[in-house]
């Protein structure tokens, strides 16, 4: 049997604001953005563009107790990470689009990465796999 994670939900303040960051300034495709009247929410998928692998559905906090972990899904351990095959373009276009980094690019033995903040303060990797890595043949298999 084959199983494949599909969704990410990552919980939000509001779907406008955060369709806007992630699409202008980290340059995601919206793939679906549909209302769910019964719910009264959106059903509001992106993904890094052509990417083949799991999407991110954001997910507006509904309650007091959601709204507590908008920004800080992970306690306040990087949360997501962004496989790149350009590292230095990706990571210099980011920093044109106003992303805060907190943790400068560095070299390590898999590969290149820095930490930046999305809109709500969650800790992402940008990350650049060196070719012999265990999982670079597998993000190139997907794409």
């Amino acid at each position: 049997m084959q199983q494949e994670l599909i969704h990410i939900a990552l919980v939000v303040n509001d779907y406008d604001e955060a369709i806007a960051f992630y699409t202008k300034k980290l340059g995601f495709e919206l793939l679906e953005d549909t209302y769910l009247p019964d719910e009264n929410k959106r059903w509001v998928v992106i993904a890094p563009p052509g990417s083949k692998g799991a999407t991110i559905l954001l997910a507006r906090a509904s309650n007091d107790e959601q709204r507590r972990f908008v920004g800080n899904q992970s306690g306040g351990r990087v949360f997501l990470f962004l496989h790149t095959q350009n590292f230095d373009k990706d990571y210099t276009n980011m920093l044109s689009q106003g992303i805060e980094f907190v943790r400068k690019p560095s070299k390590q033995d898999y590969g290149t990465v820095a930490v930046f903040k999305d809109l709500y303060g969650n800790l992402w990797d940008l990350l650049e796999l060196k070719p012999e890595h265990s999982m670079a043949s597998r993000l190139t298999a997907m794409h």
